[in-house]
């Protein structure tokens, strides 16, 4: 009877943990994310001044090198979105959503007689307008939650500054939690920190890079709301195989279609030919001796993790993944040894 109440204590308290915690889930689990990113940095700064004044001052710098430009950029784009959504609305309703006159003519006389009658437009107005009702409605719910934004931007970086100060007591609190031996626990620690660092931040580094060109190959083309396209490109560039393709390709169509082959070209140069070469260039450096995750366990990860954790679940997502993967990966490396010995 000690004993069953004693765990049911232990797990009353900590469900009224979980349901105090809940609320502020999101920006802790961003700040423990920073922190395991830019854990090194804290390292050698405290190897000069004390952990509290280490943790200030890896604080202010990632909220000056990372968190204010996102923020800046971020506010920007959707600056943008919004012109772009009245741009979107607007040819709507005056009825100039649609491909050109020459080449749906053109596409009608190669279609077989039958087909030929076919509306091109109706589905091009319907996406267009659909594409305009989502950005203005997400633009919208951004604006009426800015209070709660800048809540969990606040707990974000009040978290991260005890994320590094106690970051080897809270790594020390969790190793009681896996029910392995020290060796083992090690292992799948140093094994869940590489996969999480090669497969999730050299992933953002690369999103950023391809963010920052696909938004001023909008921009020397003359497409509208070159930042705002360029946080899309850095957002599908997560996505395996087909990536930021997803948007310059068909930008770069509608150029073609348009007449414009001379920015539709540098647009595929840009996109395609630097950001390509700068991608093959910048992973393997960065991936040197490191294992990575599957593409497809990266693809997964991340569409469920936008769905379990909305934004955050891009890197929450692969990064649970890397983590459980590795631990998983050394769990069977010692009882492949185990069962080697025994026999």
């Amino acid at each position: 009877m000690t004993t069953v109440l004693s765990y049911g204590a232990l797990l009353l308290l900590g469900y009224l943990v979980f349901q105090i915690l809940a609320p502020f889930a999101k920006p802790l689990a961003w700040s423990a994310v920073l922190a395991i990113f830019f854990y090194p940095v804290y390292a050698k700064l405290l190897r000069k001044s004390s952990p509290t004044w280490a943790a200030v001052l890896c604080t202010l710098g990632v909220t000056a090198l990372l968190i204010v430009p996102v923020l800046l950029v971020l506010l920007y784009a959707a600056r943008e979105a919004v012109v772009a959504s009245a741009q979107v609305q607007a040819a709507i309703s005056s009825g100039s959503v649609g491909l050109p006159t020459h080449l749906t003519d053109w596409i009608r006389e190669r279609l077989p007689e039958p087909w030929r009658g076919m509306d091109f437009i109706g589905p091009l107005r319907q996406g267009a307008e659909k594409v305009g009702s989502y950005l203005a409605t997400s633009v919208g719910s951004w604006l009426r939650n800015l209070f709660s934004f800048f809540l969990d931007l606040f707990i974000l970086l009040f978290a991260l500054f005890f994320m590094f100060r106690d970051g080897e007591q809270i790594v020390h609190a969790l190793r009681h939690l896996i029910p392995f031996d020290a060796e083992i626990q090690k292992d799948m620690l140093r094994e869940s920190h590489d996969l999480i660092f090669a497969s999730v931040a050299v992933a953002l580094l690369i999103a950023a890079i391809q963010g920052v060109l696909g938004g001023t190959a909008f921009a020397l083309t003359g497409l509208g709301t070159p930042v705002f396209m360029g946080v899309v490109i850095a957002l599908f560039s997560i996505v395996p195989v087909v990536g930021s393709a997803l948007i310059w390709v068909p930008a770069a169509v509608w150029l073609g279609i348009n007449g414009h082959w001379g920015k539709a070209v540098l647009l595929v140069a840009i996109c395609g030919g630097v950001a390509g070469v700068l991608d093959n260039l910048v992973r393997p450096l960065l991936m040197r001796n490191r294992s990575r995750l599957n593409d497809l366990l990266l693809f997964i990860s991340i569409l469920g993790g936008l769905e379990v954790f909305g934004l955050l679940g891009l890197v929450i997502g692969p990064t649970i993944m890397a983590a459980a993967l590795g631990v998983f990966r050394v769990y069977m490396e010692h009882r492949e040894q185990m069962e080697k010995e025994a026999a």
